[in-house]
């Protein structure tokens, strides 16, 4: 994920990435306070994307007539709850709100009229959740200049003995079953969603800049199938591809 394209927000929490074999600090979970806090922005930030979304077909009662102005707003969303630390209990919290921002996105894009450039820019941010998605199956923290999940790295010396040791929870079989769902379903959405448009039909494969989208949106969320398929017997054999007259 393009850091600069998904800043990190303004309320407060904890940086959870440990990325420097000498960084001092150990990672925590969120504080009764943080974690208020962070539910409330993302209540919040859910809600009004939601409303603007309803209102998308009256551009003067809107911030999100266009699907670029909705996925700019998920980014950033998305951006914000990576931050969240894979620490227990902390750890299911990014989960829960990661599941509800993929199953808003796969529902809410069909909503808006397709167009080139807006299909290259949700095959973006797909791959971008899509390495979301492989960070939080393998409980990793999140590095935004990079773009990828990094490792927890807490301190040997740094581990004081007696105290609650830190842990970070794998997403449940429920959970990745629902998220295989969400990525299953989702894609055959698109799919009709697309074909259903002008740029359904013609010669739109046969543009090469064209048809390399094509062959990225048949490839939505491989990475992450990759990860569910190793953790639940899995693979993503069966998920239709994208095949335009």
């Amino acid at each position: 994920m393009d850091s600069s394209s998904s800043p990190a927000q303004s309320t407060s929490l904890p940086d959870s990435v440990q990325v420097k074999s000498n960084q001092k600090s150990i990672p925590r979970a969120l504080s009764k306070a943080q974690e208020r806090k962070a539910v409330q922005y993302v209540e919040d930030t859910f809600m009004d994307i939601t409303s603007s979304y309803k209102k998308r077909s009256e551009p003067s009662m809107t911030r999100l007539p266009t699907l670029t102005s909705y996925l700019d707003a998920m980014h950033n969303l998305l951006a914000f709850i990576l931050r969240i630390p894979p620490v227990d209990p902390s750890t299911a919290l990014r989960t829960t709100f990661l599941l509800r921002l993929t199953g808003d996105v796969m529902n809410s894009v069909t909503g808006y009229p397709p167009s080139v450039d807006g299909l290259r820019l949700l095959v973006d941010f797909l791959d971008d959740l899509d390495q979301a998605w492989v960070a939080v199956l393998r409980s990793q923290a999140w590095d935004p200049t990079t773009g990828e999940g990094v490792d927890l790295i807490i301190p040997v010396d740094e581990i004081q003995p007696g105290t609650t040791p830190i842990q970070s929870s794998p997403m449940s079989q429920t959970e990745r079953t629902r998220l295989r769902s969400l990525f299953v379903t989702g894609t055959a959405g698109l799919e009709e969603w697309l074909m259903g448009s002008d740029l359904g039909g013609g010669d739109w494969e046969k543009v090469p800049e064209r048809a390399g989208v094509l062959q990225e949106f048949n490839d939505l969320f491989s990475s992450a199938l990759v990860e569910l398929g190793c953790e639940a017997g899995m693979s993503n054999d069966s998920v239709e591809e994208v095949s335009l007259p």
